[in-house]
């Protein structure tokens, strides 16, 4: 396995970086603070071609590979994960989704706006009864002459108060279970939706969750995407390169914290002299470095095993339980070692440690993850 960085790559994360720091960088506290989505950054983030960066060239992507996305997303998480969460749910959960799986017509509808960043996408699937276990969902897809007829609630919706389009999971033949589930593309305008609540979060506060409303939506029959009842092998193959993918967003916590904390413990001087002496904050430091060494290569190897064998979930699994988990003790070690000034808002610190326990819920908490990888070790027929 090749994990050298290309020459393409690394300029391209070179750029993702000015950006962040330029454009993102000057909206992070208004985010956090009102809980705000700069759609006039997202834009331009599409623009500059950062939206579309694994989908086909024809629908106004740049056709690169899940490495040089998650790049992308781990300095952009080093500025603010809640952006970089919204940006990973629209391009990776949402618009990558669609490229893998949609046809070419629904491919030209719904690819292009998401590319440009015209308009913003989500995913669709968590409902309040249907959480990690998500094959349990309840929302119901029936046919009716040449549409789909939706009616249910989902839950916990990233992008979900300002996308434009979503990628939905209903049951198509409930008597089926997990075999009866089929995705539908959904335009917001789409009479019978709406945005039900705005969800007020611990942490990625400018990342818009909220709680969606389908009653008596009508979807015609050329917006389901595969085949009916073909809904799990989306939603399992789709969670995949999420986990895969979004693993950048802690990486790229813990490296932000790593940094500042290498910086200040040069600086900060207590007992007369530089707080680095000191070998608890010597070991504070080399546990953040260790711990971003080992999630960047975990992130790698989950992204190169999602590419050749999208069935091998303990890959992606491993790498996202590892790094999320590891980035909430870097920040709060972030903290500890800024002492005061880290506990302060003037810092990014604690809005790093509070974004950062998200990544231990959200695309199948820690737990799941962990029961995910033990399953294809032991064997499926062994643990069930």
């Amino acid at each position: 396995m090749d994990l050298t960085l290309s020459r393409e790559d690394l300029d391209l994360r070179e750029a993702a970086r000015r950006f962040a720091r330029k454009d993102i960088a000057l909206v992070t506290e208004r985010m956090d603070r009102e809980d705000y989505f700069p759609r006039d950054v997202f834009a331009r983030l599409g623009a500059h071609g950062f939206l579309g960066l694994t989908l086909p060239e024809k629908y106004g992507g740049l056709g690169l590979s899940y490495i040089a996305q998650a790049l992308v997303l781990e300095e952009i998480a080093r500025v603010s994960p809640a952006f970089a969460l919204s940006v990973g749910a629209h391009s990776n959960l949402f618009a990558d989704n669609v490229a893998r799986n949609a046809d070419d017509d629904q491919r030209a509808a719904f690819l292009p706006p998401a590319a440009a960043g015209e308009a913003v996408g989500a995913l669709a699937l968590t409902e309040p009864d249907a959480g990690s276990d998500a094959v349990s969902i309840r929302m119901r897809a029936e046919r009716d002459g040449n549409n789909y007829r939706l009616n249910g609630t989902k839950q916990f919706i990233t992008n979900g108060p300002v996308a434009d389009m979503m990628l939905v999971y209903a049951k198509t033949a409930p008597e089926k279970g997990q075999r009866g589930i089929s995705a539908f593309l959904v335009r917001r305008d789409t009479p019978g939706f709406s945005v039900t609540r705005s969800l007020d979060k611990m942490g990625m506060r400018g990342s818009p969750t909220g709680e969606l409303a389908f009653q008596d939506v009508e979807v015609p029959r050329d917006q389901l995407v595969g085949k009916e009842n073909d809904g799990v092998r989306i939603m399992m193959s789709g969670l995949n390169v999420e986990r895969a993918v979004l693993t950048a967003i802690p990486v790229g916590i813990i490296a932000e914290c790593l940094d500042r904390s290498v910086v200040y413990a040069r600086q900060r001087e207590q007992f007369g002299q530089k707080i680095g002496r000191f070998q608890l904050i010597q070991a504070k430091l080399a546990e953040m470095y260790s711990n971003l060494e080992a999630s960047r290569w975990l992130m790698y190897a989950a992204l190169e095993s999602v590419k050749s064998d999208p069935r091998n979930l303990r890959a992606s699994a491993a790498a996202l339980t590892f790094a999320s988990e590891a980035s909430t003790r870097a920040a709060l070690d972030a903290i500890q070692i800024f002492g005061g000034y880290g506990y302060m808002r003037d810092l990014p610190l604690e809005r790093l440690a509070r974004d950062a326990k998200l990544l231990e819920i959200g695309a199948g908490t820690s737990e799941i993850r962990r029961l995910i990888i033990a399953r294809e070790l032991l064997g499926r027929d062994f643990v069930e």
